[in-house]
């Protein structure tokens, strides 16, 4: 189809999340896209967020499609809050093809790393419901994708790295463009006012994101997040923590073990201001942990 004025700039796809329906997501889209913009935020029921992810991935695929197709030579903006943002990672993982036509992607509290309460109900990911699904880490996929489509990744921080159900490092991964907010709770990252000059600014000047940064704070987080059962935390028990290897540059790693047995990892900046990153690791996960803990001493020494 030859675009004439009659044709819309853009397509928008957004797409609610875990617990929810469309309702809030497609405001918000409504209020940040400009007129001659054709809106799609498919309701995908909100019993259905509770089941599989495949389904879901499914109808948003058969819609995309259909949409798409209607306006071959549009330009698509994607935007997905919480578990939506992991249904269009998988729906652009599985279509290449449109990644040529993609403006930019957006993701709202997305635990793109896998969410640590999906791990807890689910710890050994086993198919409990929907909690298998959302603890599944996608930063391999999102890492591939977020190279050749401007991405922007938002957390937001209420409480010691969570904002109440995703943590902050559950939202990052290289070659994206990663914002961090304050104050806002998960539930109104998909419809506070304040989101949408946030979303707006992207849009104006998208952009791919930067390369990962190669240093020994990168290395380090890097091999931990490889350890098998890791999952991103928050920072809630830093101040327990104890200090069990310090590398050349001033750079700690500080570790905690919980009464229950979980043990939980911390990387420290040098100046010891910033957590650089927080995870942990269950009781099966353990050596996996330690034998990673003293290749890093035997890098640092």
């Amino acid at each position: 189809m030859a675009v004439d004025d009659n044709d819309p700039k853009f397509l928008l796809f957004a797409q609610h999340g875990w617990a929810d329906t469309a309702s809030d997501i497609s405001k918000l889209a409504k209020a940040a896209a400009d007129p001659q913009t054709v809106i799609t935020a498919p309701n995908l029921g909100l019993i259905n967020t509770f089941i599989r992810i495949e389904p879901l991935v499914q109808r948003l695929e058969q819609i995309a499609t259909q949409v798409i197709n209607s306006y071959p030579d549009t330009p698509i903006k994607i935007m997905g809050h919480s578990m939506g943002g992991l249904i269009c990672l998988e729906l652009l993982n599985r279509n290449p093809q449109w990644w040529q036509k993609v403006h930019s992607l957006i993701l709202l509290g997305s635990p793109v790393g896998g969410s640590n309460i999906a791990r807890i109900i689910d710890p050994l990911g086993i198919g409990i419901g929907m909690a298998r699904d959302l603890g599944k880490n996608r930063r391999g996929i999102a890492e591939k994708i977020a190279q050749k489509i401007p991405t922007l990744s938002v957390a937001s921080d209420i409480n010691l790295g969570s904002d109440g159900l995703v943590t902050v490092e559950n939202t990052k991964f290289a070659h994206a463009n990663w914002t961090l907010i304050s104050g806002i709770p998960h539930a109104a990252m998909k419809c506070h006012p304040e989101m949408i000059p946030l979303i707006q600014n992207f849009w104006s000047h998208p952009q791919l994101g930067a390369s990962p940064q190669e240093d020994s704070a990168s290395e380090v987080i890097g091999r931990l997040r490889s350890v098998p059962g890791m999952t991103d935390a928050d920072r809630r028990h830093l101040e327990r923590s104890q200090i069990v290897v310090s590398l050349a540059d001033g750079t700690t790693i500080n570790t905690w073990n919980s009464p229950l047995g979980i043990n939980h990892v911390y990387v420290l900046s040098r100046d010891k201001m910033q957590c650089l990153y927080s995870g942990y690791v269950g009781l099966i996960h353990t050596s996996g942990l330690r034998k990673a803990l003293q290749e890093i001493r035997q890098y640092a020494s």
